[in-house]
């Protein structure tokens, strides 16, 4: 952290720790429909990557500003400070830590871009603050985060959206409806798959922390490891100890899709296979892995995971198969097709703003519908297209696929909340340590 106050002295006297010390958390500003006060004012924590695009999304919104632009590398919040000024005509601050802005009264909104550890700790702390949040996938960097997500919001009362913005795509809405409706008989088997062509991450070494970068702030809850020079940026996805892999980073958006159209929530037996295949390298998590979730009502979901071989599937990198009684639905960001029983089209429907399926870093209609329907929450008490609850138990079913693989063995589930029943060796891979001083509360 910059300055004279440490994180440990921070932490004792700052706000953000009204929870654990005892105290009442802040109180949420109330919005009246129409009125000047509906003004919504947003800080954005992590915007080298995704994060940029998010920020710009929530300036094309009606009504809503920027005020702070967090980062812990100085030059990705100095340019992306830079475009939001443009674009909507107003000064933004730049600062590292969040948890300042998080101090400002005004600042309603938070929005998290950062790495997944980061994820829960972070969201806590801003319904604590008071502040409504707006995290991207996955909520947590284990299941422990996402029950600690679940209960925090219920506690402190602020919105919770994550992410999986396929989930305000309108033919995907109008897809899952068809398929809630009967239009391909009862729902049985959903088929998810992601493939991508992505390089070797090499052998890294302990180097160096540059300049730009507070790395100190960057690791926050994280147990503190040396700098190395090939995690920060993005290849943190591939550690166990900063990231989740290819399922929950991809994967998240497609099995949400599939548990959304099967109308499922835990699963009773989940079962992973898959490896390290493509290179030898420090990558720590699986560029090939196929899971496959079974559930109580007689309903299956797979995923198939390809890091480093992008062969597509039905001319698609990824998508949503969704197989019934009476026939199939294909769908992906851009659309949707329904086949009968003989494999013949009955009808396509394509959205009516493409945006490129494989990119998720920047923004696209989907994520300005999905950053919409969080603002018209906020105001005037919408309901969220992917609330924390609904999106901890899609994450979920992710943070299994790779316990199963780790563990090598069929988890077998209580279908209640998911928990792992009669293997403590999986079990104990449900939450994670944390860097003294900074483990999450609620």
């Amino acid at each position: 952290m910059n300055g004279s106050m440490n994180r440990r002295n921070f932490i004792r006297t700052s706000a953000l720790g009204s929870a654990a010390l005892g105290l009442a958390p802040a109180t949420i500003r109330a919005f009246a429909s129409g009125a000047p006060s509906d003004a919504i004012r947003v800080a954005v924590m992590g915007v080298n990557s995704r994060g940029g695009g998010l920020a710009s999304s929530f300036v094309r919104q009606d009504n809503t500003s920027v005020r702070y632009i967090c980062d812990v590398d100085a030059r990705a919040a100095r340019k992306v400070s830079r475009d939001v000024e443009r674009m909507q005509n107003g000064m933004v601050e730049e600062m590292p830590d969040f948890r300042r802005a998080l101090e400002d009264p005004d600042v309603d909104v938070l929005v998290i871009a950062a790495p997944d550890h980061w994820h829960a700790p972070a969201t806590i702390l801003a319904l604590q603050a008071g502040k409504h949040v707006y995290v991207e996938k996955p909520c947590g960097h284990n299941p422990r985060e996402g029950e600690l997500l679940v209960a925090a919001q219920e506690r402190y009362g602020g919105l919770v959206q994550m992410g999986t913005q396929q989930r305000s795509g309108p033919a995907t809405i109008e897809a899952i409806q068809i398929i809630h409706d009967g239009g391909i008989g009862r729902p049985y088997f959903a088929r998810a798959w992601y493939a991508n062509t992505r390089g070797s991450i090499g052998r890294g070494k302990v180097a160096s922390i540059p300049r730009w970068l507070d790395y100190e702030l960057w690791q926050g809850p994280a147990p503190r490891t040396p700098y190395r020079d090939n995690v920060v940026h993005y290849n943190w996805h591939w550690f166990w100890h900063w990231g989740t892999g290819e399922v929950c980073n991809n994967g998240t958006h497609e099995i949400d899709v599939a548990r959304w159209a099967l109308g499922v929530d835990f699963p009773v037996r989940v079962n992973s296979s898959g490896g390290r295949y493509h290179f030898d390298d420090d990558w720590e998590f699986y560029d090939t892995q196929d899971v496959s979730y079974d559930f109580e009502e007689e309903k299956t979901i797979t995923w198939e995971g390809r890091s480093c071989n992008g062969f597509p599937v039905l001319d698609r990198g990824r998508g949503t198969l969704v197989h019934g009684t009476e026939g199939t639905i294909l769908l992906d960001r851009n659309g949707y097709v329904i086949y009968d029983e003989e494999n013949a089209v009955v009808k396509e429907v394509k959205e009516k703003e493409m945006e490129s399926t494989m990119d998720t870093t920047g923004g696209g209609g989907q994520t300005d519908r999905h950053i919409a329907n969080f603002l018209e929450a906020i105001r005037d008490g919408r309901p969220l297209h992917s609330s924390i609850d609904e999106g901890h138990k899609s994450v979920l079913l992710c943070h299994l696929a790779n316990i199963a693989q780790k563990v090598g063995q069929t988890l077998h589930c209580d279908p209640g909340n998911g928990h792992i029943t009669g293997n403590p060796e999986a079990m104990e891979l449900w939450a994670r340590d944390y860097e003294p001083g900074w483990e999450p509360t609620v």
